[in-house]
């Protein structure tokens, strides 16, 4: 009875003193600095939109041009998608045809958009700028965890009200995301400097 009760206390002892030497043994550890995934970009190449629309411009070739399916989705709404990237640039249009009450609505609504995401953001700047082609549009870049980081919206007060706005497809935190919303920026500035209406 001795010796099993020696025997079993010389494994426990003999247990403890691996452990412990394998402990102290171990190399140091020292965390990795967090990194991103690698996200691998096309360069930058264009193509007009077919016609069919009160209005043209240039989009990404490697974008898909998609009707609106949405229930509240008028003829011209468009989706700018970018399948690898799972990037949506939603185009919506109004014809406001000389309607100040229509073209005030618009405005509101746009900005209404826009103020939505103050929950969220970290900053909202708007800047006006005038497009090659003449026209003014108000642009706004929006920081923090906000679902659109880029929109913008043009009209000639008249007859024309074009909004775009860029939305991801996923749950991916932006600042991880930011190589891309910087690549679809671009090319948002590139449909808003090649947008005009027919």
């Amino acid at each position: 009875m001795s010796v099993v009760r020696f025997w079993g206390g010389s494994l426990l002892a003999a247990g403890v003193a691996s452990l412990l030497a394998s402990c102290s043994s171990a190399p140091d550890f020292t965390p990795k600095p967090k990194g991103y995934n690698r996200i691998d970009l096309p360069p930058h190449r264009y193509r007009t939109l077919a016609s069919g629309h009160p209005y043209t411009f240039e989009y990404s070739q490697s974008a898909k041009v998609l009707r609106d399916s949405s229930y509240l989705a008028q003829p011209d709404w468009l989706n700018v998608y970018y399948p690898a990237l799972h990037a949506n640039v939603q185009i919506t249009y109004t014809n406001v045809v000389r309607n100040r009450q229509l073209y005030n609505k618009m405005m509101e609504d746009a900005r209404k958009l826009t103020g939505k995401h103050q929950i969220k953001a970290t900053s909202i700047e708007e800047k006006i700028l005038r497009t090659p082609n003449g026209m003014r549009a108000s642009v706004f870049e929006l920081e923090g965890e906000v679902p659109s980081q880029f929109q913008f919206y043009t009209t000639d007060s008249t007859k024309h009200f074009f909004r775009a706005a860029l939305y991801f497809r996923t749950a991916t935190a932006n600042d991880s995301l930011a190589p891309v919303i910087e690549y679809v920026k671009y090319d948002m500035i590139q449909l808003l400097n090649t947008l005009k209406y027919k």
